[in-house]
């Protein structure tokens, strides 16, 4: 258990991480958090906090999409992706300032940020704990329409953008890349931090096979 908690947190951390360089670069947020800084920017509050009272919602999506009841384990992960999230947004990247950084600069720290995510969110996702819901929902929209990762995560990543775009969140670069290549970097990572995770797993071989 401590274990996979403990992959669990760093998974998170990580991925956080790759938020806050995402937004930091100032070419445009991700497309999640792109959405979440436009209502910040309309009604106040820190990203992080619409980021939880939306994913309460999401979490009600997801049941319906996965024809099962709502899972209430999931607030865990939102109450902690909320705190992660301002936690490297409001005191680690605090005083960073980007926006009149070289451009080449900018851009590398938007590519290092969707590398981050992917990584994070690979790597997250291998302890089956209860996931948050914007992660879980790639997933259920993956599973009822019987997508690959990849596609899934692109569809999703296309309906967010275009709600962002038209509540006047900071779309740009850093939204078209990882819409792009999120998917694809996810998928790279997942398949090769899988046989890592159980190969170090307390259980061992056991431990694999169960999961396979």
């Amino acid at each position: 258990m401590l274990y996979r908690a403990t992959v669990y947190l760093v998974g998170m951390f990580i991925n956080f991480f790759g938020v806050a360089l995402l937004i930091n670069a100032t070419l445009g947020a991700g497309f999640w958090t792109s959405f979440f800084i436009g209502v910040s920017d309309h009604f106040g509050y820190t990203v992080g906090f619409w980021y939880g009272a939306f994913q309460l919602i999401i979490i009600f999506i997801n049941a319906k999409l996965m024809n099962a009841l709502p899972e209430s384990r999931a607030v865990v992960p939102v109450f902690l992706e909320s705190l992660i999230l301002d936690f490297w947004l409001e005191v680690v990247f605090a005083p960073v300032n980007l926006s009149t950084a070289p451009f080449a600069l900018q851009v590398v720290t938007l590519l290092a940020g969707v590398g981050f995510i992917g990584l994070g969110v690979a790597i997250y996702i291998l302890p089956q704990f209860p996931r948050a819901p914007v992660d879980q929902l790639f997933l259920a929209v993956s599973s009822r329409f019987q997508l690959s990762l990849q596609t899934g995560q692109t569809l999703v990543a296309v309906v967010m953008t275009s709600l962002a775009l038209a509540i006047g969140g900071p779309v740009g670069l850093g939204t078209l890349a990882p819409m792009l290549f999120l998917g694809p970097v996810i998928q790279y990572f997942y398949t090769r931090a899988y046989p890592i995770y159980y190969r170090l797993h307390p259980g061992g071989e056991a431990a694999y096979q169960e999961a396979v």
